[in-house]
């Protein structure tokens, strides 16, 4: 490893000492701690995870436009691909005051045509919007906003039919129950039996549960694991889309705004080694542009980023060379 050939800057990070990072003709990164340990790290943010472009054929999904139960779409939906097929579930809504959100699926062989299942609204006994999706032992489990921004939780062994499994009850450390008013956004993660769930409070910061059995949630600390600013893009609001595992590492997909008002919002990415501790990316946002509820999807070689509000955008890996 030639070191003559690189450079040294000095770094500070959250909660960490102050290091000397040297540059190798490798691509690498040296770190030089003040006790003269070597350690040879990988960036954090690879360009897979960050770096995208737009799709040409945006949108590839949206409202109808028309007199129909999803005349528009909103907030965060999701996507998973199994199987060689692309499986998204959507909140839909007719425009006008107190309307209720219902619940859609679409399917695509290729994540960027996507067909409506003709028998949607797939779920309207209790509203539905901002949901997270995940596969476990055989069964989808669902965590959504219901009315009033309460996060709940929906069971289903096809992805089409859906049972209420009731609002997420969350504790704080103490085990005394959250102080009442909304908590929505939920993003879910699973490792070793744990459930993980990030939630929000009105936008203000991003907070973390865990549960064994998905009734009772317990905060893992009180106080906030990503929190507004102090950068202008993520200044006013906050919240959380997705956890995914890569290369040894936890990347959360978050939006955010800049603004108070929230007429515009942003996709960011952070990364934590224990979900907890979260450094954002200093080339955040990603995307611009009021690119709202962003998530990644493995299209079984790369990631694509899709944001999903208010309409479904597709951004394509940037080739690597």
């Amino acid at each position: 490893m030639d070191l003559t050939s690189g450079f040294s800057r000095l770094i500070r990070n959250a909660g960490l000492p102050v290091l000397f990072v040297v540059s190798t003709v490798s691509g690498g990164w040296v770190l030089l701690d003040k006790s003269s340990l070597l350690t040879v790290a990988e960036p954090e943010f690879p360009k897979e995870l960050t770096t995208f472009t737009p799709y040409s054929g945006n949108p590839v999904f949206s409202g109808t436009g028309a007199d129909t139960w999803d005349q528009k779409i909103r907030e965060r939906g999701y996507i998973l691909h199994e199987d060689g097929q692309y499986y998204m579930w959507y909140t839909g809504y007719r425009e006008g005051k107190n309307q209720t959100r219902f619940l859609g699926y679409a399917t695509s062989k290729d994540g960027l045509t996507w067909t409506r299942y003709p028998g949607n609204p797939i779920h309207q006994a209790d509203w539905v919007e901002d949901m997270s999706v995940i596969k476990s032992d055989g069964t989808y489990y669902m965590f959504a906003e219901g009315k009033d921004d309460v996060a709940h939780i929906l069971t289903s062994k096809d992805g089409i039919n859906w049972q209420e499994q009731g609002p997420i009850d969350i504790r704080y450390t103490n085990h005394q129950p959250i102080s009442k008013g909304p908590y929505g956004t939920p993003a879910i993660w699973k490792e070793k039996n744990v459930w993980y769930l990030f939630y929000e409070r009105n936008d203000r910061a991003v907070w973390l549960a865990t549960s064994n059995d998905l009734k009772v949630w317990t905060n893992v600390q009180d106080e906030p694991v990503l929190e507004k600013g102090p950068a202008e893009y993520d200044l006013h609001a906050v919240a959380m889309n997705q956890v995914i595992r890569y290369k040894g590492l936890y990347y959360a997909y978050y939006h955010a705004s800049a603004f108070a008002d929230w007429h515009e919002w942003s996709t960011n990415v952070a990364v934590s080694k224990d979900l907890i501790h979260w450094t954002k990316y200093a080339g955040n946002p990603i995307m611009k542009g009021n690119t709202s509820s962003g998530i990644v999807v493995n299209d079984g070689k790369q990631f694509r980023l899709y944001t999903m509000h208010p309409a479904v955008n597709v951004f394509l890996p940037v080739s690597r060379k």
